[in-house]
């Protein structure tokens, strides 16, 4: 399903604070608020929406730590296996398979270097790893997308 520009207008104004107002949302993007809670019904019900979340700045659960991992998984690992895994960790705060010799790559926080140590050893432990890499971030320089985000 393709959003229309309304329609991505009413998304970006839910992604940017899911606990806006139908009134508001409406005020921004010229609707009233029974349309727009219409249109956002009608996008839950074709799954354009899938839910809504809190996103929680890992400063504020004292995890400043950051660092990647690499994972190489064992044969025949499938992407859900490893979502199913990793969706355990609540240190893990993005995931993606990717192309390159490893088969996913993992963005951790942490409160510091023994915590990630004991995260990447759990992760390293899973039935569906082979093998890791991990690598620490040591100064964020560019962050376009998220909450909190340094620009």
């Amino acid at each position: 399903m393709r959003l229309n520009d309304l329609d991505e207008r009413i998304v970006h104004a839910l992604a940017e604070d899911a606990r806006r107002s139908y009134a508001d949302i409406g005020q921004e993007v010229g609707l009233s608020a029974p349309a727009v809670k219409r249109r956002v019904d009608r996008l839950r019900a074709d799954g354009a929406i899938t839910g809504f979340t809190v996103r929680v700045d890992p400063a504020a659960l004292g995890w400043e730590t950051e660092g990647f991992i690499e994972i190489f998984c064992r044969r025949n690992t499938s992407p859900d296996a490893i979502h199913r895994g990793l969706s355990r960790y609540p240190e893990v705060a993005s995931a993606s398979t990717v192309t390159g010799e490893a088969d996913a790559l993992v963005q951790v926080f942490a409160s510091d270097m023994r915590h990630f140590e004991r995260v990447l050893e759990r992760i390293a432990g899973e039935p569906f790893v082979e093998r890791t890499k991990s690598v620490l971030v040591l100064s964020p320089l560019l962050r376009r997308y998220g909450a909190g985000a340094p620009s």
